[in-house]
């Protein structure tokens, strides 16, 4: 999965906004304010994603290619390579499962605003 792929991707999902607050070599992309992905911009080598810990560590046993959040907590969070070792439906389904545990996690006034989004 290319970078404009992945980042096309993640922003046709309700709410997902883009930034580079850790400065413009890393891309942030958040839900309703909230962080689900975050990827190297000069250096797309993976894409940092969280995952449920149980699960996290069924890939990491799996996918040579899904590794530990690198910078992240590591029971969180997952660093998937987008170098051929996942393949790129993995991909789309990690990412679906971020966006989905993130938004899972907002305030029920936010859920709110973004169940108002997707319709």
């Amino acid at each position: 999965m290319y970078i404009d792929e992945f980042r096309d991707y993640c922003l046709a999902k309700p709410g997902v906004t883009e930034g580079t607050p850790f400065g413009p070599e890393t891309l942030v992309l958040k839900v309703m304010g909230k962080m689900f992905a975050v990827t190297g911009l000069d250096k797309y080598e993976f894409i940092n994603l969280k995952c449920d810990p149980e699960r996290s560590e069924e890939l990491r046993e799996r996918w040579d290619g899904i590794k530990p959040g690198w910078h992240m907590s590591k029971k969180h969070w997952n660093s998937v390579f987008v170098d051929g070792s996942v393949p790129e439906n993995l991909i789309r389904e990690l990412i679906d499962h971020s966006y989905e545990i993130v938004a899972a996690s907002l305030t029920k006034k936010l859920r709110e605003e973004l169940r108002l989004l997707n319709n």
